[in-house]
């Protein structure tokens, strides 16, 4: 049917240790924004330099959590943690945060992030807000 696969067993157990060392960064970021997107269904992170272009970004989905629960607050936090590790790893040393968004993984992935021991200068809300919504529908005739 298909080909065979041939499985290598390696002596030492360090291919996950590698693989986090193997791709160095390219450039240093000291400063950078932080921009989540917290919904009820899932949780989203994204870095960025001071110009706005994207740096990574991380989100609960890519992080191998499925259905209901990407949305939890605990999805956050891991979400939190790999975006922390990875602006520790370019040096980012403080970061403006602008949350957008009402599900519960805003204020997780915040403390998660924070526990990096890097700079929050200030957290900004931008969720949008309807001024007047949509509007209603037309009285039915019967």
């Amino acid at each position: 049917m298909g080909k065979k696969r041939i499985v290598k067993k390696s002596g030492s157990g360090e291919s996950g240790a590698r693989k986090s060392t193997a791709r160095l960064p390219k450039k240093k970021l000291v400063e950078g924004t932080l921009y989540i997107e917290a919904t009820f269904n899932n949780t989203k992170g994204l870095v960025t330099d001071k110009a706005g272009n994207a740096v990574f970004a991380s989100s609960s989905g890519a992080l191998g959590f499925r259905g209901a629960k990407k949305g939890t607050p605990f999805a956050a936090t891991k979400v939190g943690d790999a975006l922390g590790e990875k602006a520790k790893t370019i040096g980012v040393k403080s970061v403006n945060v602008i949350i957008k968004g009402v599900g519960s993984g805003r204020e997780p992935l915040v403390r998660a992030f924070m526990a990096y021991d890097i700079e929050i200068a200030n957290i900004k809300d931008v969720t949008p807000v309807p001024h007047n919504g949509p509007k209603p529908k037309k009285p039915r005739r019967v």
